[in-house]
């Protein structure tokens, strides 16, 4: 069976490979964006896929739920170093296919993980289910930690600039911008910039006067 890496750090790649060359009757295959994996995936339906969500060209949870429509025999392990409680809750409802594992698992956990993705069973690790059990008023409270370059763009996105608009504005790569906007949505517990606007004005974030829904 083939496992197909959708991560941008080498280092991550590299000891994923590792890992699966411990493998029987493993292929890995190794992809840098979304057009090579929806190619990818087009030739093998039944992969297992290792997403880095935080950092791959995925924009939201709507195109997750997109290719996993599009390609439901696929496995996907959504493999980043932070994800938020509502996030979590949001993605395992849209389908059983997708396991949530972070960063700083074990190698344990890892190969378990991986493991369970093969034989078509969903894996959640311990860090995450640990969040998924935090109260959500807690939760709440920890979300809202936009750092300033992520207000700035916030600020953007409820003006209606589209990702690569704002790219250009702050003379910054499409794939830096956007990497942002997901860890905003992250944070906020979104998924869209239209709930995105509406939260940060909530918050306090945004000025109601200035900016618009």
């Amino acid at each position: 069976m083939k496992i197909v890496l959708a991560d941008n750090q080498d280092i991550t790649r590299a000891g994923l490979q590792y890992v699966c060359s411990g493998m029987e009757g493993v292929e890995v295959a190794r992809v840098s964006d979304k057009a090579g994996l929806v190619d990818c995936l087009k030739h093998d339906g039944h992969a297992v896929v290792v997403l880095d969500y935080t950092l791959f060209d995925i924009n939201d949870v709507d195109e997750l739920q997109i290719l996993s429509l599009r390609f439901p025999q696929v496995q996907w392990i959504l493999f980043s170093a932070e994800l938020t409680g509502d996030f979590v809750r949001t993605i395992v409802a849209v389908s059983g296919s997708f396991s949530v594992l972070l960063k700083e698992s074990a190698l344990d956990e890892i190969r378990d993980c991986l493991r369970f993705a093969l034989r078509g069973q969903r894996y959640i690790c311990q860090r995450t289910t640990e969040l998924l059990l935090t109260p959500r008023d807690k939760a709440e409270e920890e979300r809202i930690k936009l750092t300033r370059t992520e207000v700035e763009i916030l600020k953007d996105i409820a003006l209606g600039m589209t990702t690569k608009e704002i790219a250009e504005k702050r003379v910054s790569s499409f794939h830096t911008v956007n990497t942002h906007r997901k860890n905003i949505f992250r944070k906020l517990g979104v998924n869209n910039a239209h709930e995105a606007t509406k939260y940060a004005l909530r918050a306090g974030l945004v000025d109601s006067a200035e900016y618009y829904i």
